[in-house]
């Protein structure tokens, strides 16, 4: 079958093949025929090392398919299910999953570190064990999420990790309060879902900060009441807050300097919500004497900050009603052969999310 490998960390290009295989379906396990991918942030970290993966790997985790086999014990889905794919599952039955943190699950998932695809004889390891840059995959059965018939590929695939991660970073981590001053750091597919999540939460300022034109016009199509560029941040915010600062500043980013920033942004007893995943070398300044007197709280905020299952179905909800708007959110879409030109599309800002059209 097709898929899109990346051969070693640091390489700029996906190696895009048609001579992979899957791993056989054993107990415990389900294939999945994909129909939709698209590319996130974090595929773009694990090429550049941001976060570290083995490799080969086949990169991808937003996506969605057709179950078409499932071995033994398998019971939640059959051939013929249409389901998302959920990259960090939970097991249902560990501590975290207990206290309703399934997204904290500490099952000890070996997705990351067990390969699942095989080329030209060698190993080839899948992005948390799923890889959604293939025309098939074969995970473990809780990967397999199942998703009502009305829900497109597309938009399933978006739920299943970006805007899980920036809605529920609105709603579940920060707790947004409704008219509340709210900026977002960062304004991809994740910083624009944090901006959903913040209207929804019914925010009456929301400003979306991006040094790109294009995304900042995209935040105000999609729910931000002001964009501004980097630099103009704090003069905005003068004008908004009396020069006291945002209610709730957003970083998704993942990077000291962003992350500075969105402290500096942030009023008194505010809170600052860490969604962007950055390298384990960095370390954000922020002293010991301002982390008490200021009393802001640092929020981290990973995989929509609950069950991610129950994400899953709230976020889908807020699609159906109209008060979120998914479509709108795909800018671009290739095939799978052209999967590159979504990298590039993710370097330089000109689209905000770009689905592969896997089949």
């Amino acid at each position: 079958m097709r898929a899109a490998i990346l051969q070693q960390t640091g390489d700029e290009t996906l190696d895009v093949r048609d001579d992979v295989t899957t791993q056989a379906v054993t107990a415990g396990k389900v294939r999945i025929e994909m129909h939709s991918a698209s590319l996130c942030h974090s595929d773009v970290s694990a090429m550049n090392g941001t976060i570290v993966l083995p490799t080969p790997i086949v990169p991808g985790h937003e996506g969605a398919g057709v179950v078409t086999e499932v071995g033994e014990g398998v019971t939640h889905v059959k051939p013929g299910d249409r389901v998302v794919v959920c990259w960090m599952p939970p097991c249902g039955s560990c501590p975290s999953c207990e206290r309703g943190e399934g997204h904290m699950c500490a099952s000890g998932y070996t997705g990351f570190t067990t390969p699942n695809f095989g080329a030209s004889g060698n190993a080839v390891f899948g992005f948390s064990g799923a890889g959604t840059f293939a025309e098939e995959i074969v995970v473990a059965a809780n990967v397999a999420v199942p998703i009502p018939d009305d829900v497109p590929f597309e938009i399933a695939g978006l739920i299943g990790c970006g805007v899980t991660t920036g809605i529920g970073a609105a709603l579940n981590t920060a707790k947004v309060h409704e008219g509340a001053k709210v900026a977002v750091i960062g304004c991809g597919g994740v910083g624009i879902s944090a901006i959903q999540g913040a209207k929804v939460a019914g925010a009456s300022v929301i400003v979306a900060v991006d040094p790109v034109a294009q995304r900042r016009e995209w935040a105000l199509e999609l729910g931000a009441t002001h964009a501004v560029a980097p630099d103009d941040l704090k003069a905005l915010s003068g004008k908004l807050t009396g020069g006291e600062g945002f209610d709730y500043v957003f970083e998704v980013v993942g990077k000291p300097a962003t992350l500075r920033a969105a402290w500096d942004a942030t009023r008194r007893g505010g809170k600052v919500v860490l969604v962007g995943v950055g390298a384990a070398k960095d370390f954000p300044k922020i002293n010991m004497s301002e982390l008490v007197l200021s009393e802001k709280a640092i929020l981290p905020s990973f995989y929509g900050g609950q069950d991610v299952l129950k994400s899953f179905t709230e976020i889908t909800e807020l699609w159906r009603s109209g008060k979120i708007d998914l479509e709108k959110m795909i800018t671009h879409r290739v095939p799978l052969a052209d999967v590159n030109e979504a990298v590039r599309q993710m370097h330089t800002g000109e689209a905000l999310r770009t689905v592969i059209d896997v089949r």
